[in-house]
């Protein structure tokens, strides 16, 4: 008995079919993957909040520092790098040692570090895993030890004065042109900074890779998604601020203590 075959032109309808159905659901998968993605980069910001209470408690309520470089060694071609998230030791200027930064008192996995949708590199060299940054106009210090033993720089902010901590970013999603950066900056000069770190403020920005928004965390442990990008800052530096990146607020509000 003969089977009837499809014809020419039903397989064309089918085909059409297909890729009909296809095209309507790959933009929904395609955006259920970003949605993944942001959600487990929300994840990853809660438990840096977390880490960072844990410190607190550890060190008399002081958040941890952005960055302390230790120079003390440098007679012996020796140079630490403790930042919040790595913290790497040189000999002869060739980094030799990258574990977890001081945030982490020494102790996380890694690549909790690493913001799932971010695909570019570090501007950081030798950070294994990128896409995050740290409030430094407000919270987080930076300290240097000169070779004679002499500190310089400012200290972290304690969390008692910290007035609003449902107000204050911590944590972001951080970029700068195809870059992560790891030093969160606000638009004006923040508490913490001086005068000559005024030209880092468009290499401080967020990026807003998430479907055109960006990963915030707070002090007081909440993360979101925020949707507006801003870009007033002084007005010589508002030309360097990389496309899809921007600051938090067009004021100091969304990173300041108040």
């Amino acid at each position: 008995m003969r089977h009837k075959a499809f014809t020419l032109i039903e397989l064309l309808v089918v085909l059409a079919v297909i890729a009909l159905l296809a095209g309507i659901l790959m933009p929904a998968l395609a955006a259920a993957r970003q949605i993944g993605k942001r959600l487990v980069c929300l994840s990853n910001l809660r438990q840096m909040v977390i880490a960072a209470d844990s410190y607190l408690a550890n060190y008399n309520e002081y958040y941890p520092l952005a960055s302390f470089v230790d120079k003390s060694l440098a007679a012996d071609s020796i140079q630490k790098n403790c930042e919040w998230d790595f913290s790497k030791l040189y000999e002869f200027g060739q980094m030799t040692e990258c574990k977890p930064g001081s945030l982490w008192q020494g102790d996380t996995n890694l690549k909790i570090q690493q913001c799932p949708a971010f695909k570019g590199s570090a501007n950081s060299p030798g950070d294994p895993f990128t896409g995050y940054n740290y409030n430094v106009s407000f919270i987080g210090g930076i300290l240097e030890r000169a070779e004679d033993g002499t500190l310089t720089g400012t200290n972290s902010t304690r969390a008692l004065e910290v007035r609003s901590p449902a107000g204050c970013v911590i944590f972001g999603d951080g970029q700068w042109e195809d870059g992560a950066n790891k030093f969160m900056r606000s638009p004006w000069l923040g508490k913490l900074e001086a005068q000559g770190d005024l030209k880092l403020k468009p290499y401080g920005t967020q990026g807003f890779r998430h479907m055109r928004k960006t990963n915030v965390a707070y002090c007081d442990g909440r993360a979101e998604t925020l949707a507006d990008r801003y870009t007033e800052t002084h007005p010589e530096l508002i030309d360097l601020i990389a496309e899809g990146t921007g600051f938090l607020s067009p004021d100091n509000s969304a990173y300041d203590l108040k």
